[in-house]
């Protein structure tokens, strides 16, 4: 059976935590199964996308949620469907997991006119206002104020519904991560932030990046509630994100910093030359999907041959998902310029590339003389 090494899990919540609901044991084990089955479901179709990109299927940039599966199925359970999500360019996951069609996902991750943004979006950039998943965002840390401003829009109209904001751990270092943080707290906003740590910007760890290296620490400055949670486990994760989001749900935004190992590199084309070969076999023993089949497995609620079927189940899933977006068309050349502004824009240039300002003006006939 795998074993984890336990990453250092801690809290500094100024909410009372609540004791864990009594359910009956069938339905724990079905909500598990789910969990895996979501967690497999991730797995197989990133494996699927990192295929596709070195096929050239899929273009621009493209980061997956290889190690991160439990934090995304984890979150995204404790949401309900009338919640706002907003993510970083690492999204993936959170679409499959907020039950958007996986065969727009890979569309969009291809560039088709069948994805989840009709194409234009691409692997870093999926909205679906049904969902209410309103995007994905390359810029580092541009999600955050905006969803402050949608928690804001829903306290001002009276409403009950909860934004989750997720964002990577190198994230906290830039100004709006705390200008968010700061007005969420004055204004007592229904938000939860998410810090999904996993000791990497990039390629620079977290202990050389942050002077305070427990991000969820920093809540503390903003009198906001705040915990740290094991991310490799969809139960934790589960219970905590329910916590947080109660508390953003009575007008007490929190912050929430999950622990997760990224087992591949910062995007697909990254090969993570900077980590000790000793440290990637590490990662192995910390993979979750592995991890939490193994916990089922000895708890009784999985065998060999249910957990083989849901592999089987996950592979089908993302190669259909795969063939749905090689069929569907390619965006045609005259919409090039289309979703461009919401409205129509004074100056607007429709020009393609290449194409000159104005017209040249005409070649003289008479060899240039007058």
């Amino acid at each position: 059976m795998a074993t984890r090494t336990p990453r250092k899990t801690t809290s500094r919540s100024t909410t009372t935590p609540r004791k864990k609901a009594a359910s009956s044991p069938k339905k724990d084990s079905k909500q598990l199964i789910d969990f895996y089955r979501q967690m497999m479901n991730i797995r197989r179709f990133e494996e699927r996308a990192s295929r596709a990109y070195t096929q050239a299927l899929v273009g621009g940039y493209c980061h997956l949620n290889l190690g991160e599966e439990a934090a995304v199925v984890g979150l995204m359970a404790a949401l309900k469907p009338t919640d706002y999500l907003f993510t970083n360019y690492r999204e993936h996951g959170y679409a499959l997991a907020r039950d958007i069609d996986p065969n727009q996902v890979m569309a969009e991750l291809y560039g088709r006119t069948d994805g989840v943004s009709k194409g234009w979006g691409g692997s870093m950039h999926m909205f679906d206002i049904e969902k209410r998943l309103l995007g994905g965002y390359g810029i580092v840390g541009g999600q955050i104020p905006l969803a402050t401003g949608v928690a804001f829009g829903i306290q001002y109209r009276d409403e009950k519904d909860v934004v989750m904001c997720t964002m990577g751990d190198g994230t906290t270092n830039i100004g709006a991560f705390h200008e968010s943080l700061n007005i969420a707290a004055l204004w007592n906003l229904p938000c939860v932030f998410v810090i999904i740590n996993n000791g990497l910007g990039m390629g620079t760890t977290v202990e050389k990046a942050s002077a305070e290296p427990e991000l969820h620490k920093r809540a503390s400055a903003y009198r906001m509630a705040s915990e740290r949670v094991d991310g490799l486990d969809p139960t934790a994760v589960f219970e905590a994100a329910k916590r947080a989001v109660a508390s953003a749900r009575k007008g007490k935004p929190f912050l929430l910093e999950v622990m997760v190992e990224r087992l591949k590199g910062h995007s697909v084309v990254d090969p993570a030359k900077y980590r000790d070969p000793k440290e990637v076999e590490k990662l192995k023993l910390n993979d979750p999907v592995v991890t939490f089949a193994a916990q089922l497995k000895k708890d009784g609620i999985l065998d060999d041959d249910t957990i083989s079927a849901i592999d089987a189940d996950a592979k089908k899933y993302a190669a259909d998902a795969a063939k749905f977006a090689e069929d569907s068309p390619h965006p045609d050349v005259s919409t090039l310029f289309d979703y461009t502004y919401a409205s129509p824009v004074p100056n607007d240039s429709r020009r393609l590339p290449g194409e000159p300002l104005f017209e040249p003006a005409p070649f003289p006939t008479n060899g240039g003389r007058a």
